[in-house]
Protein backbone atom coordinates (compact mmCIF):
# COMPACT_ATOMS: atom_id res chain seq x y z
CA UNK A 1 0.00 0.00 0.00
CA UNK A 2 1.22 3.73 -0.44
CA UNK A 3 1.28 6.04 1.92
CA UNK A 4 3.44 9.70 1.75
CA UNK A 5 6.22 10.38 3.76
CA UNK A 6 9.00 12.45 3.50
CA UNK A 7 12.06 10.96 2.29
CA UNK A 8 15.57 12.30 3.12
CA UNK A 9 17.42 10.84 -0.46
CA UNK A 10 20.85 12.02 0.69
CA UNK A 11 22.83 14.11 3.76
CA UNK A 12 22.51 17.57 2.95
CA UNK A 13 19.59 17.30 0.23
CA UNK A 14 16.24 18.71 0.93
CA UNK A 15 13.63 16.55 1.74
CA UNK A 16 10.99 14.48 -1.13
CA UNK A 17 7.20 14.35 -0.01
CA UNK A 18 6.42 11.40 -1.96
CA UNK A 19 4.62 8.06 -1.86
CA UNK A 20 6.57 5.20 -0.58
CA UNK A 21 5.37 1.35 -0.79
CA UNK A 22 4.85 -0.13 2.56
CA UNK A 23 4.84 -3.79 3.50
CA UNK A 24 2.49 -5.73 5.85
CA UNK A 25 3.71 -6.52 9.15
CA UNK A 26 6.51 -9.59 9.18
CA UNK A 27 7.18 -11.20 12.57
CA UNK A 28 7.37 -9.21 15.55
CA UNK A 29 6.56 -6.20 13.44
CA UNK A 30 3.68 -3.56 13.85
CA UNK A 31 1.96 -1.06 11.45
CA UNK A 32 0.21 1.75 12.39
CA UNK A 33 -1.32 5.13 11.24
CA UNK A 34 -0.16 8.04 12.54
CA UNK A 35 -1.67 10.68 14.33
CA UNK A 36 0.85 13.22 14.67
CA UNK A 37 4.87 13.71 14.51
CA UNK A 38 6.48 16.23 16.32
CA UNK A 39 9.80 17.92 14.42
CA UNK A 40 12.88 17.74 16.42
CA UNK A 41 15.85 19.03 16.17
CA UNK A 42 17.41 15.38 16.35
CA UNK A 43 15.49 15.71 12.47
CA UNK A 44 17.40 18.51 11.53
CA UNK A 45 20.73 17.41 12.73
CA UNK A 46 19.89 13.79 10.24
CA UNK A 47 19.50 16.25 7.16
CA UNK A 48 22.91 18.26 7.54
CA UNK A 49 24.97 15.11 8.73
CA UNK A 50 25.41 15.99 12.21
CA UNK A 51 23.94 12.83 13.08
CA UNK A 52 24.63 9.80 10.45
CA UNK A 53 21.77 7.56 9.34
CA UNK A 54 22.04 5.05 6.17
CA UNK A 55 20.20 7.28 3.26
CA UNK A 56 17.72 7.45 1.28
CA UNK A 57 15.56 7.05 4.38
CA UNK A 58 12.40 8.46 5.89
CA UNK A 59 12.78 10.69 8.90
CA UNK A 60 10.50 11.58 12.20
CA UNK A 61 11.29 9.67 15.49
CA UNK A 62 8.68 11.49 17.80
CA UNK A 63 5.32 10.21 16.72
CA UNK A 64 2.11 8.47 18.05
CA UNK A 65 -1.01 6.63 16.05
CA UNK A 66 -3.26 3.61 16.15
CA UNK A 67 -2.61 0.19 15.32
CA UNK A 68 -3.63 -1.04 11.97
CA UNK A 69 -2.05 -4.66 11.89
CA UNK A 70 0.22 -6.97 13.86
CA UNK A 71 2.86 -9.30 12.70
CA UNK A 72 3.30 -13.22 14.19
CA UNK A 73 4.22 -13.26 18.06
CA UNK A 74 2.88 -9.72 19.12
CA UNK A 75 0.79 -9.88 21.99
CA UNK A 76 1.21 -5.85 24.25
CA UNK A 77 -0.49 -4.36 21.57
CA UNK A 78 -3.72 -4.93 19.31
CA UNK A 79 -5.04 -3.54 15.89
CA UNK A 80 -6.99 -0.30 17.22
CA UNK A 81 -4.89 0.41 20.35
CA UNK A 82 -3.01 3.78 20.31
CA UNK A 83 0.73 4.11 20.92
CA UNK A 84 3.48 6.03 21.28
CA UNK A 85 6.55 5.28 19.26
CA UNK A 86 9.83 4.59 20.86
CA UNK A 87 12.63 5.42 18.99
CA UNK A 88 15.47 4.18 20.83
CA UNK A 89 14.18 0.55 22.12
CA UNK A 90 16.62 -1.49 24.34
CA UNK A 91 17.76 -4.86 23.49
CA UNK A 92 18.14 -6.11 27.77
CA UNK A 93 21.42 -7.90 26.91
CA UNK A 94 23.53 -5.37 26.35
CA UNK A 95 26.18 -4.47 28.92
CA UNK A 96 24.37 -1.00 29.49
CA UNK A 97 21.12 -2.78 29.36
CA UNK A 98 22.62 -5.12 32.03
CA UNK A 99 23.19 -2.01 34.28
CA UNK A 100 20.07 -0.67 33.90
CA UNK A 101 21.01 2.27 31.82
CA UNK A 102 18.53 1.35 28.96
CA UNK A 103 18.85 4.86 27.33
CA UNK A 104 22.33 3.58 26.61
CA UNK A 105 21.69 0.38 24.82
CA UNK A 106 24.00 -0.70 22.19
CA UNK A 107 21.81 -1.69 20.07
CA UNK A 108 18.96 0.77 19.98
CA UNK A 109 19.37 1.98 16.87
CA UNK A 110 19.99 -1.18 14.69
CA UNK A 111 16.96 -1.16 12.92
CA UNK A 112 18.11 2.01 11.34
CA UNK A 113 20.02 -0.11 9.36
CA UNK A 114 17.09 -2.51 7.82
CA UNK A 115 15.32 -1.40 4.60
CA UNK A 116 11.63 -0.95 5.83
CA UNK A 117 9.90 0.42 2.77
CA UNK A 118 10.57 1.57 -1.13
CA UNK A 119 9.74 4.34 -3.44
CA UNK A 120 7.15 3.72 -6.50
CA UNK A 121 10.15 3.31 -8.63
CA UNK A 122 11.90 0.69 -6.00
CA UNK A 123 14.47 2.85 -4.17
CA UNK A 124 15.11 0.96 -1.13
CA UNK A 125 14.58 3.19 1.72
CA UNK A 126 15.55 2.86 5.73
CA UNK A 127 13.47 4.05 8.65
CA UNK A 128 15.06 6.84 10.12
CA UNK A 129 15.78 6.20 13.62
CA UNK A 130 13.94 3.51 13.75
CA UNK A 131 10.53 4.44 13.05
CA UNK A 132 9.98 6.94 9.89
CA UNK A 133 7.43 8.80 11.89
CA UNK A 134 6.95 11.62 9.08
CA UNK A 135 4.72 9.52 6.83
CA UNK A 136 1.03 8.54 6.77
CA UNK A 137 1.87 5.39 8.13
CA UNK A 138 4.82 2.76 9.27
CA UNK A 139 6.04 -0.35 9.71
CA UNK A 140 8.42 -1.07 12.73
CA UNK A 141 9.63 -3.34 15.32
CA UNK A 142 7.07 -4.42 18.19
CA UNK A 143 9.77 -3.20 20.61
CA UNK A 144 9.44 0.63 19.35
CA UNK A 145 5.60 0.71 19.92
CA UNK A 146 4.51 1.70 23.64
CA UNK A 147 0.36 1.43 24.61
CA UNK A 148 -0.59 4.61 25.45
CA UNK A 149 -2.37 5.17 28.65
CA UNK A 150 -5.70 6.37 28.42
CA UNK A 151 -6.92 10.09 29.28
CA UNK A 152 -3.64 11.31 27.04
CA UNK A 153 -5.06 13.08 23.68
CA UNK A 154 -3.13 10.86 20.53
CA UNK A 155 -2.33 13.57 18.82
CA UNK A 156 -0.58 15.88 21.91
CA UNK A 157 0.78 12.26 22.68
CA UNK A 158 3.29 12.13 20.01
CA UNK A 159 5.31 14.98 22.12
CA UNK A 160 6.27 12.11 24.70
CA UNK A 161 8.20 9.75 22.62
CA UNK A 162 11.31 12.53 22.84
CA UNK A 163 10.57 15.84 23.97
CA UNK A 164 8.74 15.13 26.45
CA UNK A 165 10.65 11.77 27.62
CA UNK A 166 14.24 14.00 27.32
CA UNK A 167 13.20 17.13 29.16
CA UNK A 168 11.26 15.37 31.78
CA UNK A 169 14.90 13.35 32.30
CA UNK A 170 17.01 15.78 32.54
CA UNK A 171 15.43 17.45 35.20
CA UNK A 172 14.21 14.12 36.91
CA UNK A 173 17.03 11.55 36.42
CA UNK A 174 20.13 13.33 34.98
CA UNK A 175 20.24 16.68 36.94
CA UNK A 176 18.03 15.01 39.62
CA UNK A 177 16.51 18.68 40.67
CA UNK A 178 15.13 18.56 44.32
CA UNK A 179 12.71 21.05 45.77
CA UNK A 180 13.73 24.47 46.42
CA UNK A 181 16.34 24.39 44.22
CA UNK A 182 17.14 27.18 41.20
CA UNK A 183 17.66 26.03 37.33
CA UNK A 184 18.28 27.64 34.39
CA UNK A 185 16.84 25.85 31.21
CA UNK A 186 19.19 26.88 28.01
CA UNK A 187 17.55 26.89 24.62
CA UNK A 188 13.38 27.43 24.45
CA UNK A 189 12.57 24.85 21.61
CA UNK A 190 10.71 22.06 22.34
CA UNK A 191 12.80 20.13 24.55
CA UNK A 192 13.31 23.37 26.51
CA UNK A 193 10.01 23.92 26.77
CA UNK A 194 9.38 20.36 28.26
CA UNK A 195 12.65 20.81 30.78
CA UNK A 196 10.76 23.96 32.03
CA UNK A 197 7.69 21.84 33.01
CA UNK A 198 9.35 19.18 34.41
CA UNK A 199 11.38 21.87 36.20
CA UNK A 200 8.35 23.39 38.08
CA UNK A 201 6.72 19.81 38.25
CA UNK A 202 9.82 19.07 39.92
CA UNK A 203 9.16 22.11 42.78
CA UNK A 204 12.43 24.02 41.88
CA UNK A 205 12.10 27.58 43.28
CA UNK A 206 13.26 30.32 40.57
CA UNK A 207 13.32 28.76 37.06
CA UNK A 208 15.17 30.97 34.38
CA UNK A 209 15.01 30.37 30.84
CA UNK A 210 17.51 31.70 28.84
CA UNK A 211 17.11 31.95 24.79
CA UNK A 212 18.68 34.02 22.05
CA UNK A 213 14.89 35.26 21.23
CA UNK A 214 13.29 38.12 23.05
CA UNK A 215 9.77 36.42 21.39
CA UNK A 216 9.71 33.38 23.35
CA UNK A 217 9.45 34.78 26.64
CA UNK A 218 5.94 33.79 26.99
CA UNK A 219 6.28 30.80 25.90
CA UNK A 220 8.67 30.01 28.63
CA UNK A 221 6.67 31.54 31.45
CA UNK A 222 3.80 30.00 30.38
CA UNK A 223 5.82 26.74 30.80
CA UNK A 224 7.16 27.32 34.31
CA UNK A 225 9.98 30.02 33.90
CA UNK A 226 10.51 32.57 36.83
CA UNK A 227 12.69 35.02 34.73
CA UNK A 228 13.97 35.15 31.14
CA UNK A 229 17.24 35.97 30.25
CA UNK A 230 18.18 36.86 26.19
CA UNK A 231 21.05 35.52 25.61
CA UNK A 232 24.35 37.12 25.48
CA UNK A 233 27.97 37.43 26.45
CA UNK A 234 26.52 38.13 29.64
CA UNK A 235 24.29 35.47 30.43
CA UNK A 236 25.92 34.11 33.06
CA UNK A 237 26.68 37.25 35.33
CA UNK A 238 22.69 38.15 34.67
CA UNK A 239 22.26 34.49 35.74
CA UNK A 240 24.36 34.95 39.20
CA UNK A 241 22.68 38.76 39.65
CA UNK A 242 18.79 36.45 39.55
CA UNK A 243 20.12 34.30 42.39
CA UNK A 244 22.08 36.49 44.95
CA UNK A 245 25.55 36.28 42.86
CA UNK A 246 25.91 32.63 44.13
CA UNK A 247 24.29 31.39 40.51
CA UNK A 248 21.81 28.66 39.73
CA UNK A 249 22.09 25.18 41.15
CA UNK A 250 21.22 23.54 37.82
CA UNK A 251 22.18 24.45 34.47
CA UNK A 252 20.12 22.49 31.56
CA UNK A 253 21.75 23.18 28.24
CA UNK A 254 19.60 22.15 25.38
CA UNK A 255 20.94 24.12 22.25
CA UNK A 256 23.94 21.39 21.94
CA UNK A 257 26.55 24.45 21.19
CA UNK A 258 30.24 24.77 22.78
CA UNK A 259 29.54 28.59 23.81
CA UNK A 260 26.35 27.52 25.16
CA UNK A 261 27.36 24.74 27.25
CA UNK A 262 30.23 26.89 28.63
CA UNK A 263 27.55 29.41 29.80
CA UNK A 264 25.61 26.90 31.35
CA UNK A 265 28.81 25.80 33.40
CA UNK A 266 29.60 29.31 34.24
CA UNK A 267 25.86 29.90 35.20
CA UNK A 268 25.71 27.24 38.06
CA UNK A 269 26.85 27.71 41.22
CA UNK A 270 29.62 26.43 43.15
CA UNK A 271 29.03 22.79 43.57
CA UNK A 272 26.36 22.86 40.80
CA UNK A 273 25.40 20.33 38.13
CA UNK A 274 25.26 21.66 34.37
CA UNK A 275 23.66 18.89 32.31
CA UNK A 276 23.91 18.32 28.73
CA UNK A 277 21.11 17.67 26.57
CA UNK A 278 21.47 19.63 23.20
CA UNK A 279 22.98 17.36 20.56
CA UNK A 280 26.41 19.59 18.90
CA UNK A 281 28.92 18.76 16.08
CA UNK A 282 31.71 16.94 17.15
CA UNK A 283 34.08 20.23 16.25
CA UNK A 284 31.86 22.01 18.77
CA UNK A 285 34.68 22.14 21.40
CA UNK A 286 34.39 23.29 24.85
CA UNK A 287 37.55 24.14 26.61
CA UNK A 288 38.41 24.30 30.55
CA UNK A 289 41.35 25.10 32.72
CA UNK A 290 42.78 22.59 35.54
CA UNK A 291 42.34 25.23 37.82
CA UNK A 292 38.30 25.72 37.26
CA UNK A 293 37.36 22.65 37.39
CA UNK A 294 38.89 22.19 41.07
CA UNK A 295 38.11 25.49 42.21
CA UNK A 296 34.24 25.56 41.83
CA UNK A 297 33.34 22.08 42.15
CA UNK A 298 30.93 21.41 39.47
CA UNK A 299 29.56 18.92 37.78
CA UNK A 300 28.98 18.74 34.07
CA UNK A 301 26.83 15.75 32.50
CA UNK A 302 25.52 14.29 29.32
CA UNK A 303 22.37 13.40 29.02
CA UNK A 304 21.06 10.53 26.60
CA UNK A 305 17.20 10.89 26.08
CA UNK A 306 16.46 11.98 29.31
CA UNK A 307 18.18 9.24 30.78
CA UNK A 308 14.52 7.89 30.43
CA UNK A 309 13.38 4.70 29.99
CA UNK A 310 10.19 4.84 28.42
CA UNK A 311 8.62 1.74 29.61
CA UNK A 312 9.22 3.63 33.61
CA UNK A 313 8.59 6.88 32.52
CA UNK A 314 5.81 6.95 30.45
CA UNK A 315 2.73 5.94 33.14
CA UNK A 316 4.13 9.05 35.13
CA UNK A 317 4.31 11.51 32.43
CA UNK A 318 0.80 10.24 31.34
CA UNK A 319 -0.25 11.00 34.93
CA UNK A 320 0.75 14.28 35.10
CA UNK A 321 -0.54 15.03 32.08
CA UNK A 322 -4.24 13.81 33.48
CA UNK A 323 -3.87 16.12 36.20
CA UNK A 324 -2.81 19.11 34.63
CA UNK A 325 0.90 19.26 35.65
CA UNK A 326 2.04 18.75 32.46
CA UNK A 327 0.53 20.85 29.29
CA UNK A 328 1.15 18.93 26.06
CA UNK A 329 -0.41 21.29 24.21
CA UNK A 330 1.77 24.45 25.15
CA UNK A 331 4.72 22.70 23.74
CA UNK A 332 3.54 23.10 20.06
CA UNK A 333 3.94 26.10 18.33
CA UNK A 334 2.29 25.53 15.41
CA UNK A 335 0.32 22.31 13.72
CA UNK A 336 1.47 22.00 10.33
CA UNK A 337 1.11 19.20 7.64
CA UNK A 338 3.50 16.64 5.99
CA UNK A 339 4.82 19.63 3.28
CA UNK A 340 5.43 21.75 6.26
CA UNK A 341 8.34 20.37 7.52
CA UNK A 342 10.82 21.82 5.47
CA UNK A 343 8.90 25.26 6.86
CA UNK A 344 9.39 23.87 10.30
CA UNK A 345 13.27 23.38 9.60
CA UNK A 346 13.67 26.67 8.57
CA UNK A 347 12.38 28.45 11.82
CA UNK A 348 14.21 25.58 13.71
CA UNK A 349 17.24 27.20 12.04
CA UNK A 350 16.38 30.36 12.99
CA UNK A 351 15.30 29.67 16.34
CA UNK A 352 11.85 30.60 15.96
CA UNK A 353 8.98 28.82 17.92
CA UNK A 354 8.59 25.44 20.16
CA UNK A 355 7.47 22.01 18.70
CA UNK A 356 5.74 21.88 14.93
CA UNK A 357 3.72 19.23 15.17
CA UNK A 358 2.94 17.37 11.96
CA UNK A 359 -0.55 16.47 11.78
CA UNK A 360 -1.99 13.54 9.85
Amino acid sequence: MAVRAAVLPAIGAPLEITSVELPEPGPGQVRLRLAAAGVCHSDLSLTNGTMRVPVPAVLGHEGAGTVLAVGEGVGHVAPGDCVVLNWAPSCGTCHACSLGEVWLCANALNGAADVYARTADGIELHPGLNVAAFAEETVVAASCVLPLPEGVPLTDAALLGCAVLTGYGAIHHAAKVRPGETVAVFGVGGVGLATLQAARIAGAERIVAVDVSPEKEELARTAGATDYVVASENTPREIRALTGKQGVDVAVECVGRAVTIRAAWESTRRGGRTTVVGIGGKDEQVTFNALEIFHWGRTLTGCVYGNSDPARDLPVLADHVRTGRLDLSALVTERIALDGIPAAFENMTAGKGGRSLVVF
